[in-house]
């Protein structure tokens, strides 16, 4: 198999703003401050994908020095936000609550997009953006701790599960794990409206493409029916414990 070559053209940014402000470029906002971490490897996938985007510190975001609204695709990057101290995702999440809330919703009421990566996918969980049945953004889900009860840092083999703009084209993903609390869980009710409405993005599977069923390592955390992401009910919104930002180079490989 050929290597992947470096010599990578990034997308063109445009020189000035557009003149009519209703016309958005197709960019995206990463997010970064206070613990997360993944925000250059995230730029360098978004830009190999043919998307420019900005990193952007949630405390520009507040000041209003930044705004949403110039962007079509919002990223909360993977990392340890506030080191899980309150929980893992948490206090980002309240922070994002309390400051952006408004903001955010008007974001999601156009026609934009939501990614969170592991940390990202629990900062989501806390702020309900997924699985948000009803736009009520209650947290009905959770990200508990792993299984084995220690940190996994593990490539996986992940399977889409819906159709969906995020698994569009996509037969596997091989990519890493790494966090302590990749646990999915929720309760029975809220399980069965997540699978009646096709929400679940991605399953962990065996390299052959099986099913997991929760074996260790190929669910590397003990999650519920082997999900390793989801999306919101009206597909807006992926929520993903892997790392595929992560596994661009054969450099990345364990072997």
């Amino acid at each position: 198999m050929a290597a992947v070559k470096r010599n990578i053209k990034r997308p063109a940014v445009a020189a000035k703003a557009p003149a009519a402000r209703e016309v958005i470029p197709e960019k995206a906002l990463i997010m970064s401050g206070y613990g997360i971490n993944s925000e250059m490897e995230t730029q360098e996938a978004l830009a190999r994908a043919g998307m420019a985007s900005d990193i952007v510190h949630i405390n520009d975001l507040i000041a209003g020095e930044r705004r949403l609204s110039d962007y079509r695709l919002l990223v909360f990057p993977g990392g340890f936000s506030y080191g899980d101290d309150t929980g893992a995702g948490n206090a980002f999440a309240n922070r994002v609550r309390n400051n952006l809330w408004d903001e955010l919703q008007e974001f999601l009421d156009g026609d934009n997009l939501v990614l969170g990566i592991c940390n990202g996918f629990q900062i989501l969980a806390n702020l309900g953006l997924v699985p948000a049945f009803d736009r009520s953004y209650k947290r009905e889900i959770a990200l508990m701790p792993n299984r084995g009860g220690r940190l996994e840092c593990r490539f996986v083999t992940l399977k889409p599960a819906n159709e969906s703009l995020w698994t569009k084209g996509i037969e596997r993903i091989w990519c890493p794990v790494s966090h302590g609390e990749g646990n999915f869980s929720c309760s029975a009710e809220t399980l069965k409206t997540i699978r009646n409405k096709k929400m679940v993005a991605f399953t962990y599977c065996r390299e052959d493409m099986s099913p997991a069923d929760g074996e260790y390592p190929y669910n590397p955390n003990g999650a519920l029916e082997d999900i390793a992401g989801i999306t919101s009910a009206d597909k807006k919104v992926l929520g993903m414990m892997p790392h595929p930002e992560r596994a661009m180079e054969f450099l990345n490989l364990y072997d």
